[in-house]
C-alpha cells in the first residue's frame, strides 16, 4: 500500500512540463509563475501487475452494430430553437455531446446558456447547476429575461461526485455546468480551478455524459490571452469548443466555434445584448452598415465569408501627415502586418507615399477581417483617405491583392455579390478573371468592373 501513495508533482500549464519540485520558471518553456501543482499515483511493482494480472475473456462491454445506431436529426440532436446557436452548433444539439463555452467576463455567457434552457424548457427536463451564483441570483435573472421556468431545475453545488450522481438519478434531457474552475473533487488535494481539479472535473462530467447521453454545456474561465483557463487537455476531450466573443463597449456578441465534431468550426452566430438578454442579428450586414457616413473619404464597405455566410462591413481608414519622426500604422479588426504589407505594394506599385503619413484602419462593428478577400477595399479605403475623395457609398470591393500589384481571384464571389445586390449595393469592383466565371444574367442590378491590377481599382472609384 505505500506504494500507491499519492504523490505530488509540479506541472507546468503552458507545455505541460512536469518537475518533483515548485519552479518560478519553467525549464522546458521558460514561462514564469506556471507551475502548478498535480497529483499522481505511482504506477505499482511488476510483482503487483503480475499478480493482479486481467483474466482472459472477461468483460462488461457490449458492442453494437454500426448499421443500428440511429442518425436521425430527430433522435440524434435538440433543436434549440435559437437559430444562431443551431447554427454555429452544426444544426443542434447532439445528444451526449459536451460543449465547453469561453469568453470574457460579462459577455453573455450565462445569459446565453440560460435563454438556452429556457427556448428547449417547453419539451425538455433541463437541470442548471451553479458554482458561482446562488439558485436565487439564478432566478433573478430568469425573471429578467422572461425565460419559461417550469421544466428548468436549478442546484448551487460544487462537488463534482454529488453533481455526477444528481444527473445519474434525474437523467434530465440537458445539463448546464457554471462554472468548471468552481466544481472540485475531493480525490485531487489541489483547490478549485488548478489544473488537476479542471482536468478531474472535465474527465467525471464527460463520462457521465457518454455514458447516459446527456448533453453537457460547460462554462469555461478565459486567462488574460483569451485561451480557455486550465489545461489543453479539456479542449481535446470535449466535443465542441465555442468562443463568446464581443467589445464590451459595443451590443455586439459573436459567438464562434474553435472545435467542432459535429460542424463546421467557420460559422458565427451573432446576437445583440439587451436589457431584455441576448437578441439574435438575423441580417449582420444590415445591422453592420447601420449608420455609415455618406459621403465621406476613407470608407469602402467589404465582404468577408463566415463559413457560408457572407457578411458586409465596413473598413474605415484614416491617412494624415504625421509629426513623429517614425510614422504610426494603427489596425483595429484587421491584422497589422497585413496591413503594413498592403502599404508596401500601394507605395511599390501604386505611385502613393505614405513614408511621411500616419495610417489608421479601423473595422466598424467590431468584427476580425481575416481573409484576403478584404485587401482591395483596404487599399481602396487607404487612397481614398489619401486623396480625400469619397468613394461612392453604393459600391463594394472584393478581391486579394498580391505583391505585384495583381488583384487576385476569391472563393464564393457568387454569395458575396448577392449579398451586396440585396442589401442594395449598385457597384461592386471585382477581379476580372472571375468575371468569365458568372452570369450576368443574375446579377442586372450590380455593374461589375473587372480589374487586374490595382492601378485599375483605384482608377474605377475616381
Amino acid at each position: 500500500m505505500k506504494d500507491n501513495k499519492l504523490k505530488t508533482i509540479y506541472v507546468c500549464s503552458n507545455c505541460g512540463e512536469s518537475s518533483p519540485r515548485w519552479m518560478g520558471r519553467c525549464p522546458s518553456c521558460g514561462a514564469w509563475n506556471t507551475m502548478v501543482e498535480d497529483v499522481v499515483v505511482p504506477e505499482p511493482k511488476a510483482s503487483a501487475r503480475s499478480a493482479s494480472a486481467r483474466p482472459s475473456g472477461v468483460t462488461s462491454i457490449t458492442a453494437r452494430r454500426l448499421s443500428e445506431v440511429s442518425t436521425t436529426e430527430e433522435k440524434s440532436r435538440i433543436v434549440t430553437g435559437i437559430s444562431e446557436l443551431d447554427r454555429v452548433l452544426g444544426g443542434g444539439v447532439v445528444l451526449g455531446s459536451v460543449v465547453l463555452l469561453g469568453g470574457e467576463p460579462g459577455a453573455g455567457k450565462s445569459t446565453l446558456l440560460l435563454q438556452l434552457c429556457g427556448a428547449i424548457s417547453d419539451r425538455c427536463q433541463v437541470l442548471y447547476i451553479t458554482g458561482e451564483e446562488s439558485v436565487r441570483q439564478i432566478k433573478l435573472r430568469a425573471d429578467r429575461l422572461q425565460v419559461p421556468q417550469q421544466n428548468i431545475h436549478l442546484a448551487a453545488e460544487t462537488d463534482i461526485d454529488d453533481i455526477c450522481g444528481l444527473i445519474e438519478q434525474t437523467k434530465p434531457d440537458l445539463v448546464v455546468i457554471d462554472s468548471i474552475q468552481t466544481m472540485h473533487c475531493n480525490d485531487v488535494s489541489s483547490s478549485a480551478g488548478s489544473v488537476s481539479q479542471v482536468k478531474e472535473c472535465s474527465a467525471r462530467l464527460l463520462t457521465v455524459a457518454k455514458s447516459c447521453e446527456i448533453p453537457t454545456f460547460i462554462v469555461g474561465h478565459v486567462n488574460k490571452d483569451g485561451a480557455i483557463a486550465g489545461p489543453k487537455v479539456m479542449e481535446h476531450i470535449v466535443d465542441t469548443v465555442l468562443y463568446f466573443e464581443g467589445d464590451k463597449t459595443l451590443p455586439y456578441r459573436v459567438l464562434r466555434a474553435a472545435k467542432n465534431r459535429y460542424g463546421s468550426t467557420n460559422e458565427i452566430g451573432m446576437f445583440d445584448m439587451t436589457g431584455h438578454g441576448l437578441t439574435e442579428i438575423e441580417n449582420p450586414s444590415q445591422v453592420l452598415l447601420e449608420g455609415r457616413p455618406l459621403g465621406t473619404s476613407g470608407n469602402c464597405v467589404a465582404c468577408t465569408m463566415e463559413g457560408t455566410r457572407p457578411i458586409l462591413s465596413e473598413v474605415q481608414a484614416l491617412v494624415t501627415k504625421s509629426s513623429f519622426n517614425v510614422p504610426r500604422r494603427t489596425a483595429s479588426g484587421f491584422d497589422f502586418n497585413r496591413a503594413n504589407l498592403l502599404v508596401a505594394v500601394l507605395e511599390k506599385r501604386a505611385g502613393y507615399f505614405f513614408g511621411s503619413l500616419d495610417v489608421y484602419l479601423n473595422i466598424v462593428g467590431g468584427l476580425e477581417l481575416d481573409e484576403t478577400a478584404c485587401d482591395l477595399a483596404v487599399c481602396l479605403a487607404m487612397v481614398s483617405s489619401m486623396l480625400d475623395k469619397p468613394i461612392d457609398d453604393k459600391t463594394v470591393a472584393i478581391g486579394e491583392v498580391g505583391l505585384g500589384g495583381e488583384v487576385r481571384n476569391v472563393t464564393f464571389l457568387e454569395l458575396r455579390l448577392r449579398e451586396a445586390q440585396r442589401i442594395g449595393f449598385t457597384k461592386a469592383i471585382v477581379p476580372r478573371h472571375s468575371l468569365k466565371q458568372l452570369d450576368p444574367k443574375e446579377f442586372s442590378d450590380i455593374e461589375l468592373v473587372g480589374v487586374s491590377y490595382l492601378r485599375d481599382a483605384i482608377q474605377a472609384i475616381k
